[in-house]
C-alpha cells in the first residue's frame, strides 16, 4: 500500500475554529463530530467521518477547504447533490465549481481556467470524470490539497451501493499525489468502515462516528394485507400530515400508486429513473417548493434531497437492505421535529428483491467469454474495448461487468492504461489561417498536419489519426493540441465511443482465474442475499427498533427502549416467507414458450436455465434489450416467483429438450 508523506499541519489556532465557523458560515457552533474531523484534517490526518443523514457531513470538507493552500477535489455521485452544495458554498462566498454534463463546453473551459489560475477552493466531479482524457491531462497539472469522497461506502465491496469505479480512487490519489483524504458516509457498518479505512490508509483513531439515534423519528412497522395493500397505504396516510415520500421497488408501481393516490384527492407524483432527467428535475423542484406534497418514488429519489420538513416516509415495498432503509427514513425530520416512518410489512415483494440480486450474477460461461475475448483480441499485450459492445458480447450487465474488469485489474491480469474516444470530430471556430497565426513555431508543423489530414463533411471534420501517426504525430500529441485549441475557443471538439485501453498479462488468463472470478461473484451474491435476510430479521425483532438500528451501525449509546417505535409500543411483527403460489404445469408451459422463442432469435447468447429464468422474472439482460424482449407476453410474467423455482423449472425444460 502506498504511504504518503503526512502533510504539514495547517497553522491555525484551533481555539478560534468556532469564530472562523461563524465568520465564514454563520453557524454559532459545530455539530457533533464536525470539529473533531476538521481538527484531524488540519492536523494532517486523513479521516473517515460516519455521520447520520442530514447531520452536516459536508461542512467537514467545506470548512477545511477554506484553510488549505490548494484545491480540494470532491467526488460526488449525483449532479443534483453537487449543484445543491455549490449553491450553498457560493452563498457563503466560497469559490467553488463543478465539472459535469450540464455544463456547456465554454462553461467547462471557464471552470478549468479558474482551477489553473488558483481561483477555486473546491472542484466537484463524478468519479467517471477520470475516464475523460482531457480532464486527466488537466488535473495532473493542478496541485491538490485534499481528496473528498462523498457517499464513500461505494468504495467497499461490502457496502450496499458498491460502485467499482470507486475502487480506483486510491490509485488516483497516488497518481495525483494528494496528501489528505476525507471519506464521508451516513451508512457504513463496522466491516465497511474498516474496509474503507484500509483502502486509504486511515488510522483507526481517525474514524469519527457520531451517534446514530434520532429521537424525533417514530419507527412503525405494521403488517399489511398483501391482497389489499392500497388500503393499508390509505390508512397510513390518514395518520400523517405534511409532505412525505412513499418508497416502492419498481417504476411501474410508482406510476400506479401515484395515479391511485391522485384519483383519491392526494397531491402525489411519481418519480423514477424512467422519467427522463428534465422531468425528474421538475418533479423534484415542485416537491422541494411545496407544490407537490407526496412523491411516490423508487430509490432513484433521495440522494441530494435536502428538504428539512419531510414529515413522513412510507415504505410501500420492502427496502433493499437495512442500509437503504436507514438512508430513506433519514430523509424525514431533518428539522428536528417529530416525523413518522412507516413500513407496510409483507413479503409479497421479497422474491423481486432477491431476483434483482440473482439476475446480476454473471454466469460461468459469460465470465469465460470475457477472458476469451481479452485473450483473442489482445495485440502486443494491449487490449482495447468499449463497454457497451463487451456487455452485449458477454451478456453481462454493465455494473457486474465493470466490477469484473476492476477485479481483473486488482489481480494484475490487466492494467488500465488510458481511455480515448474512437470517434473524434472537430469544428473550426476560427479559420485555420487565424489559428496558425496564434500558435508558436514549434506547434506549426503539427497543426498543419491536422489541417491536411482532417476530412470535413460540411462543418464537422474527422482527423485521420492513422495518417497523422505516419507523419510522426501520435494520437496523444494531436489530442493535446486540439484540447488546447478548444480551451482557447478556436475549435469545438466532439468525442464519442469511449474506448478503454488495458495492458494485458496473457499468462494470467487461466482457467484458475475464471474459477476465482466465479467464486468472487458467488460470494457477492451470497453477501447481498444475506443483507436481505438480515433486514428481515431486523423487522421481526422483539426489541427496540431504534436501539438495534443504531447498534447495527456501531452506535452503542442509543437508549435500549426509545418509546417511539412499534416494538416499544408492544407491536411485534412476525413475517414468514411462504412457498411460491404457482401452478407447476402452467409454469413449465410458460418456460417452454420462452425457451422456444429464445431458440429462434438471432442471438449469440448461450442458452441456459439462468437465461430462461431471468426472462420469466423480467430481469434485464443485454441480450434481452437487443431482442426487445419486453414486448414478449412472457417477459416478467413470473417476477413474483422465486428465482430458484424458475431456475429449477427452466432446467427441467432444458433436460427434456435434450432427451
Amino acid at each position: 500500500m502506498t504511504r504518503y508523506n503526512k502533510p504539514e499541519p495547517i497553522a491555525t489556532n484551533m481555539h478560534n475554529l468556532t469564530d472562523q465557523l461563524y465568520q465564514q458560515f454563520g453557524f454559532s457552533q459545530f455539530r457533533e463530530g464536525q470539529q473533531q474531523a476538521i481538527e484531524q484534517l488540519l492536523g494532517g490526518h486523513s479521516t473517515l467521518a460516519v455521520f447520520p443523514t442530514g447531520s452536516g457531513k459536508s461542512l467537514c470538507y467545506q470548512f477545511t477547504a477554506t484553510l488549505l493552500p490548494h484545491l480540494t477535489l470532491v467526488i460526488s455521485p449525483l449532479i443534483a447533490l453537487m449543484h445543491d452544495q455549490l449553491e450553498f458554498l457560493r452563498s457563503k462566498g466560497i469559490p467553488a465549481a463543478s465539472l459535469d454534463s450540464t455544463l456547456s463546453s465554454e462553461e467547462a473551459r471557464q471552470v478549468m481556467q479558474q482551477v489553473r489560475n488558483g481561483e477555486l477552493k473546491i472542484l466537484m466531479i463524478s468519479v467517471e470524470r477520470f475516464k475523460n482524457e482531457r480532464f486527466r491531462r488537466f488535473i495532473e497539472g493542478v496541485p491538490i490539497s485534499m481528496l473528498v469522497v462523498d457517499e464513500a461506502h461505494c468504495i467497499s465491496e461490502w457496502g450496499h451501493n458498491f460502485r467499482p469505479d470507486y475502487l480506483k480512487l486510491p490509485q488516483y490519489q497516488q497518481q495525483l499525489n494528494i496528501p489528505l483524504v476525507l471519506l464521508l458516509t451516513a451508512t457504513a457498518m463496522r466491516r465497511v468502515q474498516k474496509d474503507m479505512a484500509l483502502k486509504f490508509n486511515i488510522a483507526y483513531p481517525h474514524i469519527v462516528q457520531t451517534g446514530f439515534y434520532r429521537s424525533n423519528l417514530d419507527l412503525d412497522i405494521v403488517p399489511a394485507d398483501s391482497n389489499n395493500k392500497h388500503a393499508s397505504l390509505l390508512t397510513a396516510l390518514d395518520n400523517v400530515e405534511g409532505a412525505g415520500i412513499v418508497y416502492v421497488t419498481q417504476q411501474k408501481t410508482a406510476d400506479d400508486i401515484a395515479t391511485f393516490l391522485t384519483q383519491r384527492g392526494f397531491n402525489a407524483c411519481a418519480y423514477h429513473a424512467g422519467l427522463g432527467s428534465d422531468n425528474r428535475s421538475t418533479i423534484q423542484s415542485r416537491f422541494m417548493s411545496g407544490e407537490t406534497t407526496i412523491i411516490v418514488a423508487t430509490i432513484a429519489f433521495g440522494m441530494g434531497i435536502d428538504k428539512a420538513d419531510i414529515r413522513f416516509v412510507i415504505h410501500f415495498d420492502l427496502p433493499k437492505s437495512i442500509e437503504n432503509y436507514s438512508q430513506e427514513i433519514g430523509r424525514a425530520g431533518r428539522d428536528g421535529l417529530p416525523s413518522r416512518c412507516i413500513l407496510l410489512a409483507s413479503l409479497d415483494g421479497l422474491n423481486v428483491l432477491e431476483n434483482f440480486v440473482l439476475g446480476d450474477t454473471p454466469e460461468p460461461h459469460a465470465i469465460q467469454t470475457l477472458l476469451d475475448n481479452i485473450a483473442t483480441t489482445t495485440h502486443n499485450n494491449q487490449w482495447e474495448t468499449q463497454s457497451y459492445g463487451l456487455s452485449q458480447l458477454t451478456n453481462i450487465r454493465a455494473l457486474p461487468l465493470k466490477t469484473l474488469l476492476v477485479q481483473l485489474e486488482l489481480t494484475g491480469a490487466i492494467q488500465a492504461r488510458y481511455s480515448y474516444y474512437e470517434d473524434i470530430k472537430v469544428k473550426w471556430q476560427s479559420s485555420p489561417e487565424d489559428i496558425t497565426r496564434t500558435l508558436p513555431d514549434e506547434q506549426q508543423p503539427l497543426f498543419q498536419a491536422v489541417v491536411r489530414h482532417t476530412q470535413f463533411k460540411k462543418v464537422w471534420g474527422e482527423p485521420d489519426f492513422t495518417q497523422l501517426h505516419q507523419q510522426g504525430f501520435n494520437r496523444d500529441t494531436v489530442m493535446t493540441l486540439l484540447n488546447q485549441l478548444a480551451d482557447a475557443n478556436q475549435v469545438v471538439v466532439e468525442a464519442k465511443k469511449l474506448t478503454d485501453v488495458y495492458h494485458v498479462d496473457t499468462a494470467q488468463l487461466t482457467p484458475e482465474l475464471a474459477t476465482k472470478l466465479q467464486h468472487y461473484c458467488s460470494a457477492n451474491e451470497e453477501s447481498e442475499l444475506a443483507r436481505i435476510a438480515t433486514m428481515l430479521r431486523f423487522f421481526n425483532l422483539d426489541r427496540c427498533l431504534n436501539h438495534n438500528l443504531a447498534l447495527y451501525f456501531g452506535d452503542k449509546h442509543a437508549p435500549e427502549q426509545c418509546g417511539h417505535c412499534s416494538v416499544c409500543r408492544g407491536q411485534v411483527l412476525q413475517l414468514e416467507k411462504s412457498e411460491d403460489d404457482v401452478n407447476p404445469s402452467s409454469l413449465i408451459e410458460d418456460l417452454q414458450a420462452i425457451h422456444h422463442w429464445l431458440s429462434n432469435q438471432p442471438s449469440d447468447a448461450t442458452m441456459s436455465a439462468a437465461l430462461i429464468a431471468r426472462f420469466a422474472a423480467g430481469l434485464t439482460q443485454p441480450v434481452f434489450t437487443k431482442l426487445k424482449a419486453r414486448k414478449h407476453p412472457q417477459f416478467g410474467k413470473h417476477e413474483n416467483v422465486s428465482y430458484h423455482t424458475l431456475l429449477k423449472g427452466a432446467q427441467h425444460v432444458l433436460d427434456n429438450q435434450q432427451c
